[in-house]
Formats: structure tokens, C-alpha cells, sequence
């Protein structure tokens, strides 16, 4: 998710996320495309903490968001819910195969600003640590290129505060 309109469209999802007392941090794919990884996604990630009232908050999102329809995809051996039938299938994760829970996520993620609304994502380090964790083919295909933009974002960072490269003094 990169372009202007997906970015208006994360935005608008983020603000009704919100709106019914949800606090999403968003994962996967579109989290790394936000932090400069050049990986595509056909849905949005969100962690989220499990919780009764978190999930009637998901199925009050549906109907905020044009009636979507609510899934649970893979029970009883994946814990998400799914929404369906927007421009986007909206995905809701209650669980991370790191084991990770959603206070240390949260404590780690960036907050990227757009369209008027704070995004709150998920780390790279995150992101890389929750996908080697499950482990699924598509998972470990963009493994390297995640690292890599993990490299050259640490690179930059350092560049920026004057540290030497590494290797020199």
C-alpha cells in the first residue's frame, strides 16, 4: 500500500477502527510498505488485542464500514477475523505466530502520519520476527527483502547521526 488513494483508504479504515473504540497496529505487508519496503499486499493487517469487546468492536467496524461481511478464514486453526466485500479485505489478528504480545508490538511501533490520521505500525523488526515465525512460503519469500530495507533504513538512520560506517572508526 503506497499509493495516494491506498493511503486515504488505510486512512478512512484506521479512523473507523477508532471511531468504535478499536486500537489496531497494523502489520504485514502494508507496515512494511509504510517503512519504505517495496512489497505489495492485497489486504490490511491489524493486531489486535484479543478480547470479547474487541471483537463485538469488529463486527460494529463491519457495519460502519458499508456493511462488510464478518469471516473467520482457516477455524479452528487460525484465530483472525476477516472482513469482506469492501475495496479491501480487512483482517483482524489476535494472535502472532512470534508469540509477540500487543503491548510489546505497541511499545515498539512507529506512528506515520497521513490524511490526517496517526497510523500506528508495527516495527520491521516485528514484522520480520512474525513472519519467520509462521513460517507459511509467501511469509519466507519476502523475508530477504525486508531484511534488506531493514539494513538500509538502519544505514541511513546512522548516516544521519554522523556514526561511522560500519567497520570504520
Amino acid at each position: 500500500m503506497a499509493m495516494p488513494s491506498e493511503k486515504v483508504l488505510l486512512a478512512d479504515i484506521v479512523r473507523a477502527c477508532r471511531s468504535v473504540g478499536l486500537d489496531p497496529i497494523l502489520i504485514g505487508n502494508a507496515a512494511a510498505a509504510l517503512q519504505g519496503a517495496p512489497v505489495t499486499t492485497r489486504d490490511v493487517d491489524f493486531f489486535v488485542r484479543d478480547s470479547e469487546a474487541n471483537r463485538r468492536r469488529i463486527e460494529r467496524l463491519a457495519g460502519l464500514l458499508g456493511d462488510l461481511a464478518v469471516t473467520h478464514p482457516g477455524e479452528p486453526l487460525s484465530d483472525m477475523t476477516r472482513l469482506v466485500g469492501g475495496p479491501v479485505e480487512i483482517d483482524f489478528v489476535f494472535h502472532l505466530s512470534s508469540g509477540a504480545r500487543f503491548e510489546s508490538l505497541r511499545s515498539r511501533a512507529v506512528d506515520i502520519r497521513f490524511s490526517d490520521v496517526n497510523v500506528r505500525v508495527a516495527s520491521l523488526a516485528d514484522i520480520i520476527a512474525s513472519k519467520r515465525a509462521t513460517g507459511r512460503p509467501k511469509d519466507l519469500a519476502v523475508l530477504p527483502v525486508l531484511e534488506q530495507t531493514a539494513r538500509v533504513l538502519e544505514k541511513m538512520e546512522q548516516d544521519a547521526w554522523g556514526a561511522p560506517p560500519r567497520g570504520r572508526s
